[in-house]
């Protein structure tokens, strides 16, 4: 584990900078023809564990794994629903040992790719387990914190968190994906994000993945100045 905690950093006001894109690094790497990036994490592990030593080389004090797609429904879609433990097990392995004990290893997990009730067939319940099940095998096998992020559904990552907090007591960064109008794809905005974050046991808030740098600062602006005093928000 990373010598201090995520949290205990934050909470003397060190500011902590996070990795880049992992999909467009695995891109540039020349990976090309796996059913989803994930699936590399079994086949080339070797190039997958470049990308956090990279980061780690650059500077940052936090890398993701590679396992944004690695909860059950994504998998299924790749044909891989019977690897989610070793996906996320040898996800988390990699990046641990890519970047050794002074960099924070986070869990990637992204959202499933459905809709939630009455839109979609997601329940609570079945969202609650597929993270329980992918935050299990991430912590089991090395991570510092776990993420949840891009997500752009109130109710979904808010099933999400709770699956994570039935299995796992690290610290849990969480962030949604705004498009250009400031919003989410499911109209979230970012102070209604926030406040729901935080109640729903996140430790860190923010965005990631949004359509511009426009877009990006009128969100940080809008959860800054609603965020309480001691809140710890992320930016990616």
């Amino acid at each position: 584990m990373a010598n201090r905690n995520l949290c205990e950093r934050l909470s003397e006001q060190e500011i902590l900078l996070a990795d880049g894109a992992t999909g467009t690094m695995l891109e540039q790497l020349g990976l090309r023809g796996a059913r989803c990036a994930e699936e590399w994490n079994l086949s080339r592990p070797d190039m997958v564990g470049l990308i956090p030593h990279k980061y780690a080389e650059a500077g940052s004090d936090i890398v993701y794994t590679n396992t944004f797609g690695g909860n059950r429904l994504r998998l299924e879609h790749a044909g891989l629903a019977d690897k989610v433990y070793e996906v996320n097990a040898v996800g988390a392995r990699i990046a641990r040992d890519a970047v050794g004990e002074e960099v924070i290893v986070a869990g990637s997990m992204g959202p499933t790719g459905g809709f939630m009730e009455p839109l979609g067939s997601l329940t609570p319940e079945l969202v609650c387990d597929v993270y329980a099940e992918q935050a299990e095998a991430l912590v089991k096998n090395g991570v510092d914190a776990l993420v949840l992020e891009t997500f752009s559904a109130l109710d979904e990552i808010e099933a999400a968190i709770q699956g994570v907090r039935s299995v796992a007591n690290v610290p849990l960064i969480t962030t949604m994906s705004f498009d250009t109008g400031g919003r989410t794809m499911m109209g979230v905005t970012p102070e209604d994000a926030l406040h729901a974050l935080l109640d729903a046991g996140s430790d860190v808030v923010g965005f990631n993945c949004g359509s511009d740098l426009e877009t990006a600062m009128h969100v940080a602006e809008a959860m800054s100045k609603v965020a309480p005093p001691d809140a710890v928000l992320i930016a990616k």
